[in-house]
């Protein structure tokens, strides 16, 4: 079998998702190529059509994760509490998907930084389905609180009614152990300063690469914080999702090797 993957979504020309798919294509001992794909939302139903047509397996990403979940018949759980996909499969003449982000983001903090999340005071930046995948992957590792800051409040108390130790707003009894952006670099404000709470102890790790040092990273680091930007988590995510896709492991250590 020749295995036809992609990434799908909006904008996607700078995507590095078809160079891992290709690395992973090889680490696995199979055959295939990786496209970029343009798909606005609106135009989310050409995802029913491709898959099994045109492709067997497609990253999704922004706007499409929660959209793509539409036309999924199976999910897995990640997928299911957060309501976005990151990952479809094309299987038994049916679309399954599922969502890595969460656990990718985990896999990826792990290996920079040699932390577990448990017990820790997190707060997350943004709301969108990236933000609810690291959301649901912290509350289920064990955080001791999620503090998420976004602009659109009906989806901050949709996101903090699921759970019991999330909350929308800061908590102020304790120091900041790691900050998430989630934000899309073009959609931010400029900050002038880090948010209270915030010590050199703080891990900040913002979920976008291009650039590879954003301002707000640069920000964080200044404060003395240990940062990381998104290549950890695109790396890994992918590894576990390339793992069920060809049912086999990929190493996201080996993976982040190829665009480092």
């Amino acid at each position: 079998m020749k295995w036809r993957l992609g990434v799908v979504g909006s904008p996607i020309e700078h995507s590095i998702s078809p160079q891992l798919h290709e690395a992973g294509l090889t680490m696995a001992g199979l055959k295939g190529t990786s496209t970029r794909v343009e798909l606005r939302e609106a135009d989310a139903k050409k995802l029913a059509k491709w898959m099994g047509k045109d492709y067997d397996a497609l990253s999704v990403t922004m706007p499409l994760k929660r959209a793509a979940l539409t036309y999924c018949v199976e999910l897995d759980e990640a997928a299911s509490r957060t309501g976005a996909v990151n990952s479809l499969l094309w299987r038994d003449q049916r679309i399954e998907g599922a969502n890595t982000d969460g656990a990718g983001f985990l896999d990826a903090l792990r290996a920079a930084f040699g932390v577990t999340v448990d017990n820790l005071h997190v707060v997350v930046l943004g709301s969108g389905g990236a933000a609810r995948a690291i959301v649901d992957a912290l509350v289920g590792d064990g955080a001791s609180s999620v503090a998420v800051h976004a602009r659109s409040s009906d989806q901050v108390e949709n996101l903090s009614g699921r759970y019991t130790n999330v909350f929308g707003h800061m908590l102020v009894y304790r120091p900041v152990d790691l900050i998430v952006n989630t934000i899309p670099e073009t959609g931010r404000n400029n900050e002038a300063a880090v948010i209270q709470g915030v010590t050199p102890e703080t891990i900040a790790v913002d979920i976008t690469y291009a650039p590879a040092l954003s301002a707000w990273r640069t920000m964080y680091r200044a404060a003395g914080c240990r940062t990381q930007n998104g290549l950890g988590m695109l790396a890994y995510q992918a590894a576990r999702q390339m793992s069920w896709w060809f049912e086999t492991e990929i190493d996201g250590a080996e993976l982040m090797k190829v665009i480092s």
